[in-house]
């Protein structure tokens, strides 16, 4: 009996242990990731909601997005689709319908890459919406 008690708190603590050990690691990913982000460019392509305009979500998730990161092609770290829900001020109107954002180690590499197919990218628009996108070109700092 006193063997199993022992055996059973040899356990116990094993598990507590893992799982102390799997936090730590979620933590380090977590700060990793963001310190991987620092120095990267973002490029935020804006679509501003007004009335009457237009956007269909699936076909950009699903076709223009992709073909832009086509476009990067090792330059690109990552790219998100973010859906506007609400203003950050209650009853007040959403001031972007969506936005899609491109990280990428070089504003040059990106700039070679979208400057020969600018074209294909702006016949694709009426694809998916009506909206004329505001581009915020910036550096990642933290």
């Amino acid at each position: 009996m006193k063997f199993r008690l022992i055996i059973s708190l040899l356990l116990l603590t094993a598990c507590f242990a893992a799982l102390g050990q799997e936090k730590q690691s979620r933590k380090a990913e977590k700060h990793n990731s963001a310190v991987a982000e620092k120095g990267l460019i973002k490029v935020s392509v804006m679509y501003p909601f007004a009335e009457g305009k237009t956007f269909n979500m699936e076909y950009y998730e699903t076709k223009h997005m992709p073909m832009v990161a086509g476009f990067l092609g090792s330059n690109l770290i990552k790219y998100t689709i973010e859906k506007g829900v609400a203003s950050g001020i209650p009853n007040q109107p959403l001031p972007y319908m969506a936005i899609g954002t491109f990280y990428v180690k070089s504003l040059s590499d990106y700039q070679a890459a979208i400057g020969p197919n600018r074209d294909a990218i702006r016949a694709d628009f009426p694809n998916y919406t009506n909206i004329a996108p505001v581009i915020l070109v910036s550096e990642v700092i933290r």
